[in-house]
């Protein structure tokens, strides 16, 4: 696919750089990605891949539902449009398939939903929004036409110009194949549940459709505290606001049809959803039965990451059939991704049938294309 090129002067002068609002946006969740061998995968996990060829998904996989990708010509695309710096730049910026491959076959995940969390204010400008999202769309539609039983993906939209949004996604899920969009939580410091976004919403639901929402950090800016990311307690902040905003602006009854997945386990929302119980019985918050119906509707992946610290609250507000394995690979890197499927293979809260459901079962029933490829 050629690399379409776009005028640095869309840009207005009162912007950010664009490569400054993407690098900070979604490198303060990168840790680095290098490639060692990750942990937890067993000697014959490993002599089953070399066996298949990387090509080949492992026979009942996982399905990792919160798993990033940067294509090449999406990389190109970004790098000329000054969304990155031609050279170096975090570690999730230097993607390789191969190196996805390995560490997808080293923790037995058959395939990943890939998708792009571009900070939103990274397309206000209308025309860079326009072709943007369409090189990133086609290049990740394009790694599933070349890998069709590896990967799916999520199309992004750009939320700042809700009728362009609204053509993209019908483009992605009509023509591309997608298996659904991914949302940033807020747009110009607006959360999902702002009226703005209703007209999306809207064509979503009639579509039967599956969003993804990832944070990107709080719109007013992250707490900057010496020696803690904002991936640490910002990121599953930002996502238990927009999961709020949802349930309190009534967005979330009003499209019954949609499955929304909340990124990181929810954020905080299982945790505190006693307290928000308690403020709506105050008046001072979501209604009580409308906050109970969000957390039995949610979908949630696993890329908190679940521990034995999460799990049982998790568990406690979600039924196991809307819970979905995620690693946010390349963000979480290799050693970390194995790592945390070790925990997730071993946490004392999850019984066999709750950790089946959860690292395939779920997905393949929530995201049909991507089952009929695999043919479950």
């Amino acid at each position: 696919m050629t690399t379409p090129r776009t005028s640095h002067s869309t840009t207005p002068a009162s912007s950010p750089p664009r490569r400054a609002l993407l690098v900070a946006g979604a490198g303060a969740v990168a840790a680095g990605a290098g490639l060692a061998s990750a942990p937890g995968a067993s000697a014959a996990t490993r002599s089953d891949t070399k066996r298949r060829g990387e090509g080949a998904p492992p026979t009942g996989g996982r399905i990792d539902t919160h798993h990033h990708a940067l294509p090449d010509a999406m990389r190109a695309w970004a790098v000329e449009a000054g969304l990155l710096p031609p050279e170096g730049g975090p570690d999730w910026a230097r993607w390789t398939l191969r190196e996805t491959l390995e560490v997808m076959d080293a923790n037995h995940i058959a395939a990943g939903v890939a998708s792009a969390p571009v900070p939103s204010a990274a397309f206000r400008d209308r025309a860079v929004a326009k072709e943007g999202v369409r090189v990133f769309n086609e290049s990740l539609a394009e790694l599933v036409a070349d890998h069709p039983t590896r990967f799916g993906f999520f199309a992004g939209v750009a939320m700042a110009h809700i009728d362009l949004a609204i053509e993209q996604a019908a483009y992605a899920l009509d023509r591309l194949g997608a298996d659904g969009v991914i949302m940033m939580t807020s747009t110009g410091g607006r959360y999902l549940g702002d009226p703005a976004f209703d007209p999306l919403f809207a064509e979503l639901n009639r579509r039967r459709a599956v969003v993804f929402v990832h944070p990107q950090g709080l719109p007013e800016g992250g707490t900057e505290l010496p020696g803690v990311s904002e991936a640490i307690g910002d990121f599953p902040l930002d996502t238990t606001r927009a999961a709020l905003n949802l349930i309190a602006t009534g967005t979330l009854d009003r499209y019954p049809d949609l499955s929304v997945i909340l990124s990181h386990a929810g954020g905080f929302l299982p945790y505190v959803a006693g307290r928000a119980l308690s403020a709506g019985r105050q008046g001072e918050g979501p209604r009580p039965e409308a906050v109970r119906r969000a957390l039995a509707r949610f979908h949630y992946d696993t890329a908190l990451p679940m521990s034995p610290y999460a799990t049982p609250t998790l568990l406690a507000a979600a039924d196991p059939t809307r819970i979905l394995y995620g690693t946010d690979w390349p963000a979480r890197p290799a050693r970390e991704v194995g790592a945390v499927t070790a925990d997730f293979d071993h946490d004392p809260a999850l019984d066999d049938r709750a950790r089946r459901r959860i690292q395939r079962d779920n997905a393949l029933r929530l995201l049909p294309r991507l089952a009929a490829r695999l043919k479950r």
